[in-house]
């Protein structure tokens, strides 16, 4: 099985031209890119399926570039959107292409002898070129009717109230000249994309028809959305991101963990790199038993932040459903801290004879009074750091709280506070 049947194997062909010439193209080693703009200073899960194409390609033998948009990021664009980006500044666009860079370095080879990946800036050939010359070379090229028919273009033209400006208008000639030059200077004979940059991509593949005479091809991937029609990669916190200090590695192993039973094998598919037995013996197994969801999360944690960070997500996702803390480390606590309620206490509280359990219970608002709070405890429904405590005469002194100013509190099975010393 080649990488263009193994694609499709994945699901993750939404369209290609000449498909079946491209097939027989990647039977022998080719170039190909994938396009980013650098418009934030961290890629997000939306991002991965195009690059972790560029690691499968990679890992058959195929030379992966990962093009940075330093110039279309400073124009925006319009595929997929409803209104005008936030045009970013060089110094900004510079920035985030260092930090995204960083990123890069877990799912692309850029070591490998016989066919090592290149992060590229297309800002390197477009700065250069003049306003003037960019129209006779490039523009000339392009009927605005074909412009216009673009579906990227259409449905921003569509709208009266925002329409689409210049600028963003002339984003699919960018891209062409992107194509373009990296099949002159680096022989690259294939895009991907993301199936809202089909048109995009095919711009770039008449441009280099017309001006180099040349075959190339474009392949694009589906754009992922969640069984219940939501937009894949958004937590209630927010997007989903690689770096992080944006995104905890607990918060990302979370994210994978919740996938729905509905979407957890095609997720599989898309965003690990298990063998074909791996996928169907876990799609076999119960939904129930969480053995795909937990797969699912290993791998795309242990991909993009490491082994690790992965046992220590793990570690933490264990303590909240009552696992002991023995051993833990203060990172994968701090975790924790941010997923259930905390309440701060005083240090004037801890004093002397200490806090009575009872009142931090109610402090809490694990318990409604004092009384419930010592009936609970009676009935073995408390735990202080995941250990059971009935005692009600129990009090809280300095030496229970981690790292010398957390406390975990539980009621039942799935209750916490954490007390926090302030």
């Amino acid at each position: 099985m080649n990488i263009y049947d193994e694609l499709q194997w994945r699901g993750l062909i939404a369209d290609c031209t000449d498909a079946p010439e491209l097939r027989k193209k990647t039977i022998s080693p080719l170039t190909l890119y994938c396009g980013f703009d650098p418009t934030a200073d961290s890629l997000h899960v939306g991002n991965l399926v195009p690059l972790l194409a560029l690691r499968r390609f990679q890992r058959e033998g195929h030379t992966p570039i990962a093009l940075a948009g330093g110039a279309t990021g400073m124009i925006g664009d319009p595929s997929g959107k409803s209104a005008e980006r936030q045009l970013l500044t060089r110094e900004v666009l510079d920035h985030n292409i260092s930090c995204i860079k960083k990123q890069l370095a877990p799912i692309l080879d850029f070591e490998v002898k016989s066919n090592p990946a290149r992060l590229l800036d297309n800002a390197d050939w477009t700065a250069p070129v003049s306003f003037l010359d960019f129209l006779r070379d490039i523009g000339k090229h392009f009927s605005v009717n074909m412009m216009v028919g673009k579906e990227s273009v259409r449905a921003r033209m569509e709208d009266r109230e925002t329409g689409i400006s210049y600028t963003e208008f002339s984003y699919m000639l960018l891209q062409a000249f992107d194509f373009y030059q990296l099949r002159k200077d680096h022989a690259c004979d294939l895009q991907i994309g993301g199936s809202d940059q089909w048109g995009n991509i095919t711009a770039g593949i008449d441009l280099c028809r017309k001006k180099l005479g040349a075959q190339v091809f474009g392949l694009t991937l589906p754009l992922i959305t969640n069984a219940d029609g939501s937009k894949f990669g958004k937590s209630v916190a927010g997007a989903i991101w690689l770096d992080p200090k944006k995104t905890s590695v607990y918060r990302f192993y979370q994210f994978w963990v919740r996938t729905d039973d509905r979407d957890v094998v095609r997720f599989l598919k898309y965003f690990t790199f298990l063998s074909h037995e791996e996928i169907e013996t876990l799609a076999a197994r119960p939904p129930e038993t969480r053995e795909a969801h937990k797969a699912l999360a290993m791998a795309a944690t242990d991909l993009i932040h490491g082994a690790n960070a992965t046992t220590e997500a793990i570690r933490a996702s264990e303590i909240l459903f009552g696992g002991g803390l023995e051993g833990i480390s203060e990172s994968t606590f701090n975790d924790i801290v941010g997923e259930v309620p905390t309440q701060n206490v005083s240090k004037s509280a801890l004093e002397g004879t200490g806090l009575p359990l009872v009142e931090a219970l109610v402090q809490g608002g694990l318990c409604t009074s004092k009384g419930q709070a010592r009936k609970d405890l009676e009935g073995g429904g408390i735990y202080v750091n995941n250990i059971r405590e009935a005692n009600f005469q129990r009090s809280l002194s300095f030496s229970d709280f981690l790292f010398g100013k957390n406390l975990l509190l539980r009621k039942g099975k799935r209750n916490y506070v954490v007390l926090t010393i302030q």
